[in-house]
């Protein structure tokens, strides 16, 4: 139905005038009575009364004039909320591994919301297969993973900074200088699940020394991890920029080794939208933040 056609037929009955409602839309007399027999041809009922010189509505003109003004409103409505420049509320749904979660992204999300108070998420925290399948499904907007998406089916991917890895036991337990590879040979060691690129490289450092295999545990919960340390249970492979901040309340240090873990590699991958360049825009954001996050610490040391 041609909106156009319904706002002639409404200033004609608002004003009880062909005449005035042409004027109203700047349009001929003529153009106006065509667009509302247009209207009426697609309905198939008449609405106005045309036996006399007199403005009047029939009954199904009446019930449509209800209708009409719905239509319009609506009409108003989409263009407010679509359309303009006007501020809406940034709605994003949002993927990251627990390595993203427990660093940077609750600083980061502060920052959103400070800077866009109707910031509404929708935060899914899962493993890099499962984040990356989401994203490519249509599931997710934006992601955080140690994987990226392959480019392409509208999904991008950017790189974000790596986060440098470490040997992670309990300050009490864990007291010796420096914990030579062969060491650590024959501790019990946590590191995250089964096929992971933190799981995969420290595999392969004692492959690649020549030692053998530690007993590895696989924990797919960076909190479990945690925990088990702080339990005795072992030393984990952990984010530098995840212990810094649990270390405060829990009994964690970094220890000192000849060996050093390959950094976690970060990604975003997020899916275009050709309506809007919205989730360019957050990526953006959460990308000076990491950066800016990444010049203070290299300052401090």
């Amino acid at each position: 139905m041609n909106l156009r056609f319904v706002e002639a037929f409404h200033w004609a009955v608002s004003l009880r005038s062909i005449t005035r409602a042409a004027e109203k839309l700047h349009i001929t007399q003529s153009a106006l009575s065509a667009r509302i027999a247009a209207l009426e041809e697609e309905l198939g009922v008449v609405l106005l009364d045309r036996r006399d010189k007199q403005f009047r509505l029939t009954m199904a003109g009446q019930r449509f004039d209800v209708l009409a003004q719905r239509l319009l409103e609506m009409q108003r409505q989409v263009k407010e909320e679509m359309g303009g420049n006007a501020a809406r509320p940034v709605a994003l749904r949002i993927g990251a591994i627990e390595s993203v979660v427990h660093s940077w992204l609750t600083d980061w999300l502060q920052q959103m919301r400070a800077a866009n108070p109707g910031f509404e998420l929708e935060l899914t925290v899962e493993t890099s297969p499962v984040l990356v399948d989401q994203v490519r499904r249509g599931a997710q907007d934006l992601v955080f993973a140690a994987i990226p998406a392959s480019d392409g089916g509208g999904v991008r991917t950017r790189p974000l900074p790596a986060m440098a890895m470490g040997f992670v036991g309990h300050r009490e337990l864990h007291t010796r200088r420096r914990y030579p590879l062969a060491d650590l040979a024959s501790q019990d060691l946590l590191t995250f699940q089964r096929g992971s690129q933190p799981h995969q490289a420290l595999l392969q450092l004692f492959q690649e020394a020549g030692l053998p295999l530690p007993r590895v545990h696989a924990v797919s919960s960076i909190s479990a991890m945690v925990r088990l340390v702080e339990g005795g249970m072992g030393i984990a492979t952990l984010p530098l920029a995840v212990v810094q901040p649990m270390a405060q309340r829990a009994p964690l240090q970094v220890l000192r080794s000849d060996a050093t873990l390959p950094p976690l590699p970060i990604h975003a991958s997020y899916r275009e939208d050709p309506s809007s360049d919205l989730v360019e825009t957050v990526l953006d954001s959460a990308l000076a933040h990491v950066h800016g996050g990444t010049r203070a610490r290299s300052g401090k040391s």
